[in-house]
């Protein structure tokens, strides 16, 4: 497949690297003069450099340069060009659909009360049916200009101060929010997103019944106590293996009460970047010292529970973040989100309703990360802890092992099971 017709601009679209040069300098004028982000009487002249860009999870990407009939400053020379497809990758082509509310976002981020800063957005459209997207942007000069080089996720061990760059993340997060409930962007969403309830409710399941949790769950106890150098000793205990076992067999059978109860509150539900860790954002510093970001990579993005967006962000941090800063996390998140026109809601509803939603999802898709940090990197087994040098230069084996660490960890000391209890308590459900 070389071409599928947009279902926004009825343009035919390439779905890969080669199918855009084939389309070459007629196709991108076309498309940005389409999009608004070109003048009619302004053209791409030529195209000066087309590389291919390696990362990310889903689709291929494109370092795309261009000169334009008239140069402007406005307009950006160095583009930054992802597909949704990889027809090398099937594993890597599954995530495709992922671009479909990308795309979306795109065309609200030109508005200029978009309260997030974002690539400027040359070109966007997907062809629902195949899944068939492109998107065009302006390329963040990561290491340049000011402007930070570029950090691996779950690597804030990397960074000299990362409480401040989750501040910035956080802060980020509530402004857009809080554009959405306020009124700025309020039918631009509503428009773009509207919110389903029973399809986020359905979203996202726990995709095991009680048998092949039990045995994922001793999978890990496995892990734990054959590999217990890779992990806290707080959660290779296997008293708490025992009791987390409990606990996670009482959400499952509660799934379903807990994602209505997530869903269930207006107040909380807004639009939503899903996954704001420090790789999908670049920071800066103003002339003051204090640091800014911008986020880019809007998979999924959607009107969902709030906590969604806090455990997305905060899932990458440190655990020093989340023993120590994450009550000061939840505050600042309240206090930007209603200072800038949010309804009013407290760090206690944020907090229990983060501790709902990292127990389903944590349930859904980490526990298979034993087998999948030992399938990636057979040699973890040797590692001398998390921080070996084996583990850090092998980004899927460090994540799995990072984020598997996180949700254990708050588990344990946040007592998810009690957070079950409270909730059922508040719904009067007997169970």
């Amino acid at each position: 497949m070389d071409f599928v017709k947009g279902d926004s601009t009825g343009f035919s679209i390439p779905a890969h690297g080669r199918a855009l040069l084939k389309a070459g300098e007629g196709f991108l004028t076309d498309a940005f003069r389409r999009f608004g982000a070109l003048a009619q009487s302004n053209s791409v002249t030529r195209i000066t450099e087309c590389e291919p860009f390696l990362g990310g999870s889903t689709g291929t990407k494109l370092l795309l340069s261009v000169e334009y009939e008239r140069p402007d400053p406005v307009l950006h020379r160095n583009l930054f060009v992802k597909f949704s497809r990889d027809f090398t990758d099937p594993i890597r082509d599954l995530g495709r659909h992922e671009m479909e509310s990308e795309v979306r976002l795109a065309a609200l981020t030109r508005r200029p009360q978009f309260p997030v800063s974002v690539p400027v957005t040359y070109f966007a459209d997907y062809h629902r049916e195949s899944g068939t997207g492109v998107l065009i942007t302006s390329r963040i000069s990561f290491g340049s200009h000011g402007i930070e080089a570029q950090h691996p996720k779950c690597s804030d061990y990397a960074l000299s101060e990362p409480l401040d760059y989750y501040r910035a993340l956080i802060a980020a997060l509530a402004r857009l929010a809080a554009a959405h409930k306020s009124g700025p962007i309020k039918e631009e969403v509503e428009g773009a997103f509207p919110f389903d309830r029973e399809a986020a409710i359905a979203a996202d399941p726990i995709p095991w019944d009680a048998t092949a949790l039990s045995k994922l769950v001793a999978g890990y106890a496995d892990f734990a106590r054959r590999r217990p150098q890779l992990l806290p000793a707080s959660i290779t205990d296997q008293t708490f293996i025992a009791s987390f076992e409990r606990d996670a067999l009482r959400v499952l059978e509660h799934e379903q009460a807990i994602k209505r109860f997530l869903h269930a509150d207006n107040r909380l539900i807004a639009l939503c970047h899903w996954n704001a860790q420090i790789d999908n954002a670049w920071f800066w510093r103003d002339p003051a010292g204090a640091l800014h970001c911008g986020l880019i990579d809007w998979g999924r993005v959607r009107q969902m529970n709030l906590a969604y967006a806090l455990w997305g962000c905060l899932v990458g941090a440190d655990l020093e973040i989340w023993e120590h800063h994450l009550d000061e996390l939840l505050a600042l998140f309240v206090a930007e989100f209603t200072s800038h026109g949010g309804p009013a809601i407290t760090a206690a509803e944020l907090k229990l309703s983060l501790q709902l939603y990292a127990a389903t999802i944590g349930l859904a898709g980490i526990m298979i990360a034993p087998e999948r940090i030992l399938l990636r990197l057979p040699e973890a087994e040797w590692a001398s802890g998390p921080d070996d040098p084996i583990i850090r230069a092998h980004e899927e084996a460090r994540c799995f092992l990072h984020i598997l660490t996180i949700f254990l960890s708050q588990w344990r000391a946040q007592d998810f099971g009690a957070s079950l209890a409270t909730m059922l308590a508040m719904t009067e459900d007997p169970g």
